[in-house]
């Protein structure tokens, strides 16, 4: 008999309400949720093809376990057996940082992912930590922690009330949105055109959101940091700067102005290749909306200044007064959000507070580059134990990080790696115990991550649309099993991780004088938590001592989980609001406009005023089917226009002697690849373009239909030797290459 049942969709940031149609205990459905707080009722290819992605038959079912040189199926008993006896040696013999620890994007994309991470980090106690962050999103993180004091209080656009935007290296009608999390981004952003508003697009290619612009600037790739220091510059020249009510909550206005002084629009016009005139109309029309908001994202993360791209975003809105205002770039507030603070200084945000062992990269927000994991695996120094283990948790950076094959040889060398993950992927092949979690229709979700980037508060919880299936584990207790292992608790019952969290957490609550439950006792607040299961309790908990939160009793109207498992479409916590000072966690408790890493990086950005441009440089691009490696493999959601071509220009192409359709040869500094040439003027001249996450086409994986249509890895191009220095990001777009014709 068919039913439904919620879920939200956890395929990409948007976070889109799901109705499910389940026959049994298959998912043969799905559309939107049009009682949805949030989506109300939006969804996109993914979302609609949930099912497909569900029942996957390449998924695997029973954990693997490496015997004689194979990777055959195990009990779950044996392979957590496998995993205690691979680890705990090497953290005995060698130390905590010889075992490495590799987060990858769908991480954030589960209530797993979100909830056990971090434990297994505090546990393990390793330094050697690399994530998805610094192939995407790394230096807003550090911008936001140098200019706020918080490496998470990113602010995004207040898509719903802005009069302006102004959007740069960013492709929402495609990804859906990043770091903005935002259901019907193409709805939103056509609303704010039909409302009168103004969408202006940065982004060297015409996109599909470029499309739909008033304007489309197609600026040369990587120079966006200096385009926006002109736009500032011109505020400051022509006295635009209106901090309005930011003003009590800023310091280094005056040596701001003094240090974006030299980039004139003129002076960056030929490295941008934007006209002057332009530059300055861009400035005057920020500042004279009534409302307006600069969003930027992965095309301003993964170039040589991705750090002062994303700094110089939020400079801009400061200085048009935008920042913490409706219509311009708020702080959300998610209901799991810790209690929240007064306002006052903080210890602020530090950078390098130790560097990884062969390149002496500074760490970031506690991680070190992925582009790193190769050598620290490879390379031995006197200095320190090279990465000896590896955990991967649906991770797959053979394909993601630069310079893939250098990768993929020295995860051979391994002592041993565990990799939890629902496919044996380019990765997890290398791995002695692969643990695949369950189906998404199996697991409960809460967006953690999501929530504190949205574009309105609300807060939503679904629980498994369908029962776990015999011999399947769930994802949490796959990772709470993992902890255990890891640390040397194994053979513990996995509620004790849930426990302990619990513990720690209640028994630093009840000290904090601004906590609802200062001075209670934390067991007797332990007892009052709610839920099925231990997931369940801690959701419960982060719930009751979160902003809107019951408090246990002190605001009775408050959130817990039963009042949200009352409300299955979720509940509406309002618009987003002002904030500040609340969120700032500056030594000065104000917004620092000007913090030291910053001035010490901009004479390199005065640098690349006079470096010659490439006769061709590369970049990626995102498709609305896909996101990043690990889509590939459900026919629904590849073919079409969702190819593994080069973009190339037709001037290019000609002089080239590219044919469309005809392979070609792509050479950068880490290797070369062969895609077929698809000759379009959706790219400006000098720039090709080649999409991220393909090149399914190693042995040992069991990937049958990315298999088929394989595609090339464009990371193959790259060494890993270009990183922004400040984040550590790896530089993805604006690199040189060579492109010739296949004779």
């Amino acid at each position: 008999m068919s039913r439904t049942a919620l879920r939200i969709c956890p395929l990409c940031e948007a976070t889109c309400g799901l109705t499910l149609t389940i026959d049994g205990t298959r998912v043969t459905g799905a559309r939107g949720d049009r009682d949805d707080v949030f989506s109300k009722g939006f969804i996109c290819p993914k979302g609609a093809s949930f099912g497909a992605v569900d029942a996957d038959p390449d998924r695997l079912r029973t954990p693997l376990v490496r015997r004689d040189g194979e990777l055959r199926e195990a009990t779950w008993e044996d392979a957590f057996d496998a995993v205690a006896a691979g680890l705990r040696p090497v953290v005995e013999r060698h130390g905590p940082h010889a075992v490495g620890v590799v987060l990858g994007n769908p991480t954030v994309h589960t209530m797993a992912g979100g909830l056990y991470p971090p434990v297994l980090l505090a546990g393990l106690g390793t330094r050697s930590v690399f994530t998805a962050s610094t192939v995407d999103q790394m230096p807003k993180h550090v911008s936001s922690g140098l200019l706020f004091g918080d490496a998470y209080a990113i602010p995004v656009p207040d898509l719903d009330r802005t009069d302006h935007l102004l959007l740069i290296g960013a492709n929402p009608l495609e990804s859906n949105g990043s770091l903005c999390t935002a259901p019907d981004f193409p709805g939103r952003l056509k609303a704010l055109r039909a409302r009168g508003g103004t969408l202006t697009v940065i982004d060297p290619r015409r996109t599909r959101t470029a499309k739909l612009a008033d304007r489309h600037i197609a600026i040369r790739p990587g120079a966006d940091a200096l385009l926006l220091a002109a736009t500032a510059q011109v505020l400051f020249e022509e006295g635009l700067v209106a901090l309005g009510e930011l003003t009590p909550h800023v310091e280094g206005i005056d040596e701001l102005r003094h240090a974006v002084r030299d980039f004139t629009p003129e002076a960056v016009a030929q490295a941008c290749d934007v006209d002057a005139g332009t530059i300055r109309a861009l400035a005057r029309e920020l500042a004279a909306a009534r409302t307006a908001a600069v969003y930027a994202r992965i095309g301003t993360c993964t170039v040589p200044h991705g750090t002062l791209a994303s700094w110089l975003v939020d400079v801009l809105n400061v200085l048009t007064g935008n920042l913490d205002r409706p219509g311009g770039a708020l702080f959300p507030q998610a209901a799991t959000d810790r209690t929240p603070r007064p306002a006052g200084p903080g210890r602020g945000f530090t950078l390098g507070r130790w560097h990884s062992r062969v390149g002496n990269h500074p760490e970031a927000k506690g991680e070190l580059p992925l582009s790193a994991l190769a050598e620290e695996i490879d390379t031995a120094t006197p200095e320190g134990e090279p990465v000896r283990a590896l955990i991967a948790i649906a991770a797959n950076p053979v394909l993601s990080a630069p310079d893939g094959a250098r990768l993929d040889k020295a995860l051979d060398g391994l002592d041993f790696m565990v990799s939890v993950d629902p496919y044996l992927n380019e990765t997890a092949r290398h791995a002695d115990v692969v643990l695949p979690p369950p189906p998404p229709a199996q697991s409960p979700h809460h967006d953690f991550a999501f929530n504190t980037l949205a574009v309105r508060n609300q807060v939503r919880y679904t629980r498994p649309a369908i029962p776990l299936e015999p011999g399947r584990m769930a994802e949490t207790e796959i990772h709470a099993r993992l902890i255990l292992a890891a640390t040397g608790m194994h053979g513990a019952d996995p509620s004790a991780v849930d426990d302990l969290v619990i513990g720690q957490t209640l028994g630093k609550a009840v000290k904090e004088a601004h906590s609802p439950v200062h001075g209670r006792d934390p067991r007797e607040l332990a007892a009052l938590l709610t839920g099925d299961n231990g997931p369940e309790r801690r959701l419960d908990l982060m719930l009751r001592l979160g902003p809107y939160g019951d408090g246990f009793g002190a605001r009775p109207d408050g959130l817990s989980l039963a009042r949200l498992l009352d409300h299955p479409h979720g509940i509406d916590l309002g618009p987003l609001g002002p904030r500040l000072p609340q969120p700032l966690r500056t030594p000065s408790g104000r917004i620092e406009l000007l913090p030291g890493p910053i001035a010490d990086d901009l004479p390199r950005l005065r640098a690349a005023l006079a470096e010659p441009p490439a006769e061709l440089v590369l970049v990626g691009r995102r498709h609305l089917r896909s996101n990043n490696s690990w889509m590939h493999n459900v026919p629904a959601l590849t073919g079409g226009s969702n190819r593994c071509t080069l973009h190339i220009h037709p001037e290019d192409a000609e002089r080239l002697g590219v044919s469309d359709g005809a392979p070609v040869r792509v050479r950068g500094a880490g290797g070369e690849v062969t895609a077929p040439a698809e000759v379009t003027d959706g790219v400006r001249r000098g720039v090709v373009s080649l999409p991220h996450g393909w090149g399914h086409d190693r042995p040992g994986t069991r990937l049958r239909h990315a298999g088929t249509d394989p595609g090339v890895n464009v990371n193959q191009l790259l060494d890993g030797s270009l990183l922004d220095p400040l984040s550590g990001n790896a530089v993805l777009n604006g690199v040189p290459v060579d492109v010739a014709a296949v004779s």
